[in-house]
């Protein structure tokens, strides 16, 4: 497994809303729209915090990943590219605390 698996996925989420394919998921998904998104990230949610609450290791990573795919077809939906997630992330890596102060990190180590 690498780190690029949500960068493939996305695409393929981006190809599907551009080339709908009969029987696909996603594009039903996208057939239903927005509303039919959100209410599946919100299943999906409470799915992965009963699982985890639960303690079924196992069952939580199934459900987190329904979790991510289907935040990532809401994500295609509203235009939001990946990249700008990964980014707000990488940033906030840098900050620390409640003070939200910046981190002197050197990345290339």
């Amino acid at each position: 497994m690498n780190d690029q698996v949500l960068h493939s996925l996305y695409q393929v989420i981006l190809q599907r809303q551009r080339e709908p394919q009969e029987g696909s998921y996603t594009c039903y998904l996208f057939d239903q729209g927005l509303d039919k998104i959100l209410k599946k990230v919100g299943e999906e949610c409470a799915e992965t915090i009963i699982a985890a609450k639960n303690g079924r290791q196992e069952e939580t990573v199934g459900e987190l990943s329904d979790l991510f795919y289907h935040l990532l077809v809401m994500m295609a939906a509203q235009d939001i590219p990946l990249e700008a997630v990964l980014e707000n992330l990488d940033r906030r890596s840098y900050k620390i605390g409640n003070l939200k102060q910046i981190k002197q990190v050197d990345r290339e180590t």
